[in-house]
């Protein structure tokens, strides 16, 4: 695999974990800032909605700029944000570099998804994809316990200045490992919404929405369901939260080289073992040890969905798809922001803390409807041979699919 890939991987690294390191500083923040947790946890939900809303934003902008230069400018951004968070001197302006850095997340990963499909032959793409993608999974296993490790060791702003320093890494290794592009980072924007024309861009979508945002109607809760209901002491959060990040480590690998040779018979096969686990996890969270296998299995199922679901979308709107992988990028976050909320619903209803488990598994059988929709339908509109996209016949069924072409 090209050299170019790890830079791609060490931006992801460095974007995953401002994400999630969060988790881990809340109390130090709080504390602060002199605000209460529950206020500082403004601090996660500004980042989800600066996800959704940059998306878009930044892919109009990269109709002016090729690829590469995109990623620079996204990389000096992150940057921006996160340097602006670490010497914040209020809460307002410590949420104003949240929302900066959160705008480069979904540009950067769809810019970056169509990159690494563009550095290698069409029947790895997938597995390109899941190498930089890689960079994020790590980070949960790697990023996010060490930014929690030096906060209690100096500050949380010692976490940023660090996050600040791995996005100047990752944009050196951008500047020098990355090959020049000619084609821009988007199309016309009118080119790029015309993708959506194609019914099969928004199922991809909402399959995105619904199945990997199963994963977070578990995770949120998983530290009060493994104290209150597994009887683990907490401390031992921070290794079951590793657990479930060496999970998405492997499930991600995995699936990448699995999607490319069968892209759809790997999201069945994701979906349906996520779903399992999740609905498992309701009696396997009162045993220490099968709670343990099933935190792994959701990590491993939950991000073998990322790399098919990416790659559908990227197909899907192959004549133009920068908006459209950026989008698949906020509608993960924007799932994992709903599952999260549904989760609170039914906790708040009393239903106990393994309820989300349930509201996991329903939202990934649902998105595992919502796939054999899609794909009857495909096969209905081509007749098992071309799928016709905005824009015309692009490729025959479960080909791979150019998305690099600009």
């Amino acid at each position: 695999m090209p050299l170019a890939l790890l830079a791609l991987a060490i931006g992801a690294f460095g974007i995953g974990t401002t994400e999630f390191a969060v988790m881990g500083l809340l109390p130090d923040m709080a504390a602060g800032f002199g605000v209460s947790i529950p206020l500082a946890g403004y601090a996660t939900t500004v980042y989800a909605l600066g996800v959704v809303v940059g998306a878009p934003l930044m892919t109009a902008l990269g109709t002016r700029f090729t690829r590469k230069q995109m990623l620079m400018l996204l990389m000096g951004l992150f940057i921006a944000g996160n340097l602006l968070t670490a010497t914040a001197p209020n809460f307002g302006i410590m949420l104003a570099g949240r929302i900066v850095s959160a705008f480069t997340h979904g540009a950067f990963f769809g810019i970056g998804a169509l990159v690494a499909a563009d550095l290698v032959a069409p029947q790895k793409r997938a597995t390109a994809i899941s190498l930089m993608f890689s960079g994020l999974t790590i980070a949960n296993v790697v990023g996010v316990p060490a930014g929690t490790m030096l906060s209690q060791q100096f500050d949380w702003r010692t976490t940023f200045y660090a996050i600040t320093a791995l996005g100047v890494i990752g944009l050196l290794g951008i500047v020098k490992l990355i090959p020049a592009q000619r084609e821009k980072a988007a199309s016309p924007i009118g080119s790029e919404i015309a993708v959506f024309r194609n019914p099969q861009v928004g199922l991809a979508m909402l399959m995105t929405i619904l199945g990997f945002g199963g994963v977070f109607a578990a995770v949120t809760y998983l530290a009060s369901m493994m104290t209150e209901v597994t009887g683990f002491a907490p401390s031992s959060v921070v290794w079951l939260t590793a657990v479930f990040g060496l999970g998405m480590v492997g499930g991600n690998l995995v699936s990448g080289r699995f999607t490319d040779r069968a892209m759809m018979p790997m999201l069945y096969i994701s979906m349906t073992g996520l779903a399992l686990s999740l609905a498992a996890f309701n009696f396997t969270a009162h045993n220490k040890i099968a709670a343990i296998i099933t935190i792994a299995l959701i990590g491993i199922f939950g991000f073998a969905t990322v790399p098919p679901l990416q790659k559908r979308v990227m197909d899907q709107a192959a004549s133009a798809p920068t908006l459209a992988s950026a989008g698949n990028i906020a509608a993960f976050n924007f799932g994992n922001a709903l599952a999260a909320w549904l989760g609170g619903i039914v906790i708040s209803a009393g239903l106990g803390f393994t309820a989300p488990n349930w509201v996991g598994a329903l939202m990934t059988v649902a998105a595992l409807g919502v796939a054999i929709f899609a794909s009857a339908l495909e096969r209905r509109q081509t007749g098992g041979g071309q799928v016709v996209a905005a824009g015309g016949p692009t490729a025959v069924a479960d080909e791979p699919i150019p998305v690099a072409q600009g």
